[in-house]
């Protein structure tokens, strides 16, 4: 039988990596092109930690990933057949879509907006670490607002080291460039 996501990271990563993302502490990890910063998206503490690591301003908002579709259904309002069935050609996949979002939604999550920016992440570790948290998963890239995104572990660890961020082992996907994200009402590409 087929793994679904075939790179677990270590249990050991994956049990200091729930404990503080139950605590409300940030992790970085690995994405599809670079890694990315994390918490729990319905923990306002720990998006003000990111939002304060990255010196990002509060009125962007955030990407969330998940393993799966019903890892997001808390974050965005019901989805028509025909909503659906276009999220799903693209995921899991590149492609953030920008969804209406739940009540349930942090104001500092979905910043000015009145959508979300969710994707079903295709890269495995990602994937697997929202799995093993059994939650979605804040996703902005690991870097200070306006610099480079940074592409490995080591390369995390000495910008916001150990205290600040929890990083975790991993290899970045192939992706040069971020995910496409795309508003799923229009149909327009944003980035």
């Amino acid at each position: 039988m087929k793994k679904p996501f075939p790179r677990l990271p270590a249990q050991a990563q994956i049990d200091a990596a729930r404990g503080r993302f139950r605590a409300g502490g940030v992790l970085a990890y690995a994405t599809e092109s670079c890694f990315g910063l994390g918490c729990d998206p319905f923990n306002v503490r720990a998006i003000r930690r990111i939002l304060a690591i990255k010196a990002r301003p509060t009125h962007k908002g955030l990407i969330v990933i998940a393993a799966n579709l019903e890892q997001l259904r808390p974050l965005i309002r019901p989805l028509t057949p025909a909503q659906l069935a276009t999220v799903q050609r693209y995921w899991p996949g590149p492609y953030t879509f920008l969804l209406p979002a739940s009540r349930r939604v942090p104001t500092l999550l979905r910043g000015r907006h009145d959508k979300i920016a969710v994707r079903i992440s295709a890269h495995g570790e990602a994937a697997a670490l929202c799995q093993a948290l059994g939650s979605p998963l804040v996703s902005t890239s690991a870097n200070r607002a306006g610099q480079k995104s940074l592409k490995t572990a080591r390369a995390c660890r000495q910008a916001f080291g150990r205290e600040q961020v929890l990083t975790l082992k991993g290899r970045i996907g192939k992706r040069r460039k971020p995910s496409t994200i795309i508003d799923l009402d229009s149909g327009r590409v944003l980035r």
